[in-house]
């Protein structure tokens, strides 16, 4: 270390000795006479060791010159003070300061912080910006515009600057606060608010779009793509707040602006501590792990330090892909993944006695609406029997908690895969209580880009060319991202006591032609004009409008201001267990009619199933 540094370090002695003879130069002038010259002489070493040891032990040379910053400066002046006091104690011991005047060891100082700190600053400013940056050939970079001055379009331009090879030169920043109009960030202007991105767009000549605003919320950020969109240049974006690692924004966390950022929601606060201290330490299993909420919930677990994470899942390569991924990113992790389906008792009981899970996720579910309703005996088996049968192994093993994860569709079914999410929510309230076993319910409505979503579809329809379907011009649908979704069905397994059915908060609903309006300008067409939106027709069991609670069910606040506490109705266990029977009695028999019939029964609220 010491041979990496010791360029610095002769430089930092030179400094100090020349700060001392300019100090008692500016008192006396040139020439000295004889005496204080040779006073001069006679202690300019012992300056130099007592200030170049202080500068040493002070850490002043674990710094790095092209970083210099504020620490480093404060650093300076913290081992300079220090140093002077130590050269004045010495030599008071050695001359009693004999012809060394007051006020240079006044000057000393002042000289020696100036000596040392200016040659970083300019080593530094050579580095990032200024001079490099003014004599690179910038004919073929791309002039961007910043939306943003704050805190990320500054780190963002700043990484512009320093990087003579990322082909970006900034030319202004955008911003709404009116306080920053007219000043510069990064010795970059700030023009005015977003909502002149169209003209400044024309008359600066801009190649590209940033928007530097990780913290927006999701309205800030829809307002300002539609801006964005008014222009025919590339727009990019920075993820948002909770996906910058650390803070640190860079120009490789840019990227195309995607459906997520425009239906992405305000940041979720969570309270990990409560979270982390109910599965740490704890054999967690998750049922259809290999799915899109499936496999996200075991990325999130994995973080959270459990004694093992079992997989059950039925689809080979979806177990394969989770389980080679987690080995990857967790290798400390024990992971058990079994291939496996809900509806085998034997391959249910085997697993809970093999790892006696303590906490059971389950995920496991058939979701796709137009697909079900053609097939009632596969649903019903899937989603109802397989989580009496789940939920009944996990009772009898005595985990501590069980959670369902539901669906908006359970409310007010319209079609055969929301009467069976719902009757695995009555199977699961109908239990809580009758065993040790705490049984919780999360309902949530459509997670952007799972397996089966509207978003990959328009993806593809976009790729081909078109046209976009869209089964009415007013259908809507609730929408949060995977990983929030996940959050938040940890937030409420921690919170639960038993008994609940937790709603998450989904926010507005959105309209499906805005989705696949938006989706289609992103990619750089224009709706209706390069890519037709088809209007076909709502398909068998779809509404219109989805609903996340019932009518009997009276919405609660609970300690989080993102999940909402419905208020479940009773239900007679004798007829549960009963109409249970009569079904499982009607799926081995593959009489549809009946099984229909039992949905019905569970679920009185069903209506308009064909």
């Amino acid at each position: 270390m010491f041979y990496r540094h010791l360029p610095i370090i002769l430089h930092d002695i030179c400094m100090v000795g020349f700060a001392w003879i300019l100090a008692i130069i500016v008192r006396y002038e040139w020439p000295l006479f004889p005496d204080v010259e040779a006073t001069l002489w006679q202690v300019l070493p012992i300056v130099v060791g007592v200030q170049s040891s202080v500068l040493w032990y002070s850490g002043l040379y674990r710094g790095i010159w092209r970083f210099t910053s504020m620490p480093d400066l404060a650093t300076i002046l913290r081992a300079v003070l220090i140093g002077t006091l130590a050269i004045v104690l010495v030599l008071v011991l050695f001359n009693r300061l004999e012809l060394i005047p007051r006020s240079s060891l006044l000057f000393y100082p002042f000289l020696l912080i100036f000596l040392l700190g200016m040659p970083r600053l300019l080593y530094r400013l050579w580095h990032e910006q200024s001079f490099n940056f003014l004599l690179t050939d910038k004919t073929n970079y791309q002039r961007v515009l910043v939306l943003g001055a704050g805190t990320s379009g500054d780190m963002l331009v700043r990484d512009m600057l320093r990087s003579q090879s990322c082909g970006y030169m900034p030319v202004g920043f955008l911003d709404d606060q009116p306080r920053l109009h007219g000043g510069k960030v990064q010795g970059v202007p700030v023009l005015g608010s977003t909502n002149k991105v169209v003209e400044t767009v024309e008359s600066l000549a801009v190649d590209v779009i940033i928007i530097a605003m990780p913290a927006a919320t999701d309205e800030q950020m829809r307002c300002v793509v539609e801006l964005c969109e008014r222009c025919t240049v590339p727009v990019r974006t920075l993820p948002k707040l909770d996906n910058v690692v650390n803070g640190q924004v860079t120009l490789r966390a840019l990227h195309d602006v995607a459906i997520d950022d425009l239906l992405g929601r305000d940041k979720v606060q969570l309270d990990w501590q409560i979270i982390e201290a109910g599965l740490r330490g704890k054999v967690v299993m998750v049922s259809g792990g290999g799915g899109s909420i499936g496999a996200e919930l075991c990325r999130q677990i994995a973080r959270l330090n459990p004694t093992a994470l079992v997989i059950f899942e039925r689809g080979e390569f979806n177990l394969y892909r989770i389980e080679m991924q987690l080995r990857q990113e967790f290798p400390e992790l024990v992971l058990q993944a079994h291939l496996g389906d809900i509806v085998d008792a034997v391959a249910v009981g085997h697993i809970l006695e093999c790892y006696h899970p303590e906490v059971v996720f389950h995920a496991a579910a058939y979701k796709h609406v137009p697909m079900l309703q053609s097939q009632a005996r596969e649903a019903a088996r899937n989603n109802v029997l397989g989580t009496k049968i789940l939920a009944e192994a996990t009772a009898a093993q005595g985990c501590q908690t069980f959670l369902l994860i539901s669906t908006d569709k359970a409310v007010n079914p319209t079609n055969i895969m929301g009467a069976t999410k719902r009757a695995a929510e009555i199977i699961c309230q109908a239990m809580n209580g009758r065993c040790k076993t705490r049984f919780i319910t999360v309902r949530f409505g459509n997670v952007l880009g799972s397996a089966g979503s509207v978003v990959p579809l328009f993806k593809k329809q976009i790729a081909k060319g078109g046209p976009v379907t869209v089964t009415h011009p007013d259908i809507s649908r609730y929408f949060m991202t995977i990983p929030e979704a996940c959050q938040l069905i940890l937030q409420a397994g921690a919170m639960g006591q038993g008994g609940e059915i937790f709603v998450l908060d989904m926010g507005k609903p959105v309209k499906i032609r805005y989705l696949a309006e938006q989706m289609i300008r992103l990619s750089g067409k224009v709706p209706d004009k390069d890519i037709k939106i088809v209007y076909t027709e709502l398909r068998p069991g779809e509404k219109l409008h989805e609903e996340l609670f019932h009518a009997d069910e009276k919405l609660g606040k609970t300690t989080h201001a993102k999940i909402l506490l419905a208020d479940h109705r009773s239900n007679n266990w004798e007829r549960l267990t009963e109409t249970l029977t009569q079904l499982a009695e009607a799926c081995e028999n593959y009489a549809e009619n009946d099984i229909k019939k039992m949905l019905k029964r569970l679920v009185p609220e069903m209506n308009s199933v064909q």
